[in-house]
């Protein structure tokens, strides 16, 4: 009985010195609105208690009401103004326009501190923090690419890729433990931004390329596309045939569709992600793309002039192609507004039929015709091969890259190379009737 009668003293105590101590912070300070703010009308500061405790409670109740209403509208005004001071690389919930989606772009860096570049070029180009994210995934552990990374704040996120060990490879592939790393990285990194980070969709850019004025505008513009239609699976910036004199200056707006999966800045989606990320394979992630098995038939969109271009040569394919190709690609310097254009030309159904048209209406013409300049007319014009080996022949003499994947030439459609030589289009094409690629011409 005394212990509950102690314990009821003790409860009785803590009550009245709460309560006192509530009256003493509500009624010891001018409350809000009161603290000398221009230009506004100020409350009448309430009365010390009195022995009117009825009347004193009373006034507390609506002292205290008032500041709840208060901070209950300053919560308000904070959740209505998050995206204005949000930081746009922290992990969590996103802000986004309503109708404009979010397209990040992943870096995938490694060693090269000349990523400088490329980041430079993306921060300067782009429109939206929140709408484009820039992540850059390293490997590698080089602590000075990781330092330059780094001193981009919070304008980037870094991502380190955790598993830095060799990979155990077969003995005759052991020069080539590059590019297994290049695709256990690739792994690791996608499932960052479509599994731990839940974007649905992404642009993925290597840290030796530069990117064109209208390289967002660009992919915004085609992810609508990429989402509706089934036949495609990938968006590439890149034209492997995009050499200057190889490309038309004038038709900066053109699009392609492509059968060769180009890579070198390019886009996908989740879903796609998905369906690749269980069997992807230990190394040459890009080739093994290109089987028949990947790309099931489906296309990439591509432009006639690129709007990514290279500027490394240093790397595990130790400059192949490089000197003979890459460094000479054009990049796009004129910023088209593609998201103001009527794309649907490039829907697989009504382009199919176009194309299949341009090229098999066009005049047949010889290499030689072709080499010496003897063409008669505006163009375009095609040049017909039969088989692989005069496939190589014709794109090598004319200058465009002559190797196969698959059987897939680079930026083929429906086995067709377009083209520019000396100021004519050129469709190096197969005979009419084509059906279907040889996975043996590789």
């Amino acid at each position: 009985m005394l212990r509950k009668k102690g314990s009821l003293i003790i409860c009785g105590t803590f009550l009245f010195i709460t309560w006192n101590a509530i009256l003493f912070l509500l009624w010891g300070r001018p409350p809000p609105g009161q603290l000398g703010e221009p230009g506004r009308g100020q409350r009448e500061v309430p009365e010390r208690p009195t022995n009117d405790v009825v009347g004193d409670v009373l006034r507390m109740a609506d002292t205290f009401e008032a500041e709840l209403e208060l901070q209950k509208n300053i919560l308000l005004q904070i959740k209505n103004q998050r995206s204005l001071w949000e930081p746009s690389n922290r992990n969590g919930p996103k802000v986004v326009v309503p109708g404009q989606p979010v397209i990040p772009i992943l870096v995938i860096a490694c060693n090269r501190v000349t990523v400088r570049r490329c980041l430079d070029k993306l921060l300067e180009l782009r429109p939206s923090a929140e709408r484009f994210p820039i992540i850059v995934s390293q490997d590698c552990g080089h602590a000075d690419t990781a330092e330059v990374i780094r001193s981009y704040g919070n304008q980037v996120i870094h991502l380190k890729q955790p598993d830095l060990s060799e990979v155990s490879v077969r003995p005759e592939h052991k020069k080539f433990q590059g590019y297994y790393k290049i695709s256990r990285h690739y792994r690791w990194a996608l499932n960052q931004v479509f599994k731990t980070l839940s974007h649905s969709s992404a642009v993925i850019v290597e840290d030796d390329l530069e990117v064109a004025p209208d390289f967002f505008e660009y992919f915004q513009a085609l992810l609508p596309l990429l989402k509706s239609d089934p036949s495609l699976w990938c968006v590439s910036a890149w034209n492997d045939n995009g050499r200057d004199g190889y490309v038309d200056p004038g038709k900066a707006d053109l699009l392609y569709r492509t059968d060769f999966f180009p890579g070198l800045g390019w886009m996908l989606l989740r879903e796609l992600w998905e369906e690749l990320e269980p069997k992807w394979p230990a190394s040459f992630w890009d080739d093994w793309m290109r089987q028949p098995e990947q790309r099931r038939n489906r296309a990439c969109i591509r432009p006639e002039i690129s709007r990514t271009l290279t500027f490394g040569r240093k790397g595990v394919s130790l400059g192949q192609f490089y000197d003979r190709y890459l460094r000479y690609i054009k990049l796009n310097t004129e910023f088209v507004p593609f998201t103001k254009l009527d794309l649907s030309y490039l829907k697989e159904e009504t382009y199919r039929e176009h194309f299949e048209k341009d090229v098999y209406s066009a005049a047949v013409v010889t290499y030689e015709d072709v080499k010496q300049g003897q063409l008669k007319g505006t163009g375009p014009f095609r040049l017909q091969y039969s088989r692989k080996d005069s496939f190589k022949v014709l794109a090598k003499n004319l200058g465009v890259m002559e190797d196969l994947k698959s059987g897939v030439p680079r930026t083929g459609y429906r086995g067709v190379v377009s083209f520019i030589s000396r100021g004519r289009r050129i469709y190096l094409a197969p005979p009419p009737g084509w059906t279907k690629y040889d996975p043996t011409w590789s």
